[in-house]
């Protein structure tokens, strides 16, 4: 059975004439272009660590296959706002499974597309652990709720964002959680 035991986030943003070569470079950017990337569903596993990017980075080889919880979004279009995110919450009992949350946007600065997919990730989260609240509620009066029913351990995220090339060329922004064995 596998069951990473450990992750590192890394993002990157890329730009070029054809939509998939800017892709290319913005997994350039983030360090991850030279794996076979294989996206799958937002489980953070029990037990999990994370690690620096640099660390990570040394436990994989050119080639080979990566699980990876991925957002990109992309644009030609001059000017426009593209943002990547991915946010993640982690239970206070290790034991347990935690959430990886993909969110990607147009025209949403960093701050609100990294507060979304964090906010989406705790909520996920405290929903599976059977912490009621309002969904409708502010972060900061969900954060509250959690703090009291002391489910949640840490919330954090991982945001690109980038304007597109003035001259129409593609921009892609990637944010990922990678996962290590």
């Amino acid at each position: 059975m596998y069951v990473p035991k450990q992750l590192f986030f890394t993002k990157g943003v890329g730009t070029h004439r054809e939509k998939l070569t800017s892709f290319e470079l913005a997994l350039r950017d983030a360090q991850i272009a030279c794996y076979n990337l294989v996206r799958v569903s937002s489980i953070f596993p029990p037990k999990c660590e994370e690690v620096s990017v640099q660390e990570g980075l040394k436990q994989l080889q050119p080639g080979q296959i990566v699980h990876v919880v991925m957002s990109e979004s992309a644009t030609a279009e001059p000017n426009r706002l593209v943002a990547a995110s991915v946010g993640v919450a982690k239970p206070r009992d290790r034991n347990t499974f935690g959430y990886l949350s993909e969110h990607h946007a147009y025209g949403q600065t960093a701050k609100v597309a990294a507060d979304y997919a964090e906010d989406l990730a705790a909520e996920m989260l405290a929903t599976v652990l059977g912490v009621e609240f309002n969904p409708d509620s502010s972060w900061d009066e969900k954060r509250e709720i959690w703090r009291i029913a002391d489910v949640i351990y840490e919330t954090k995220e991982v945001t690109q964002t980038a304007v597109g090339d003035r001259e129409g060329r593609w921009t892609t922004v990637v944010a990922a959680a990678i996962l290590l064995p």
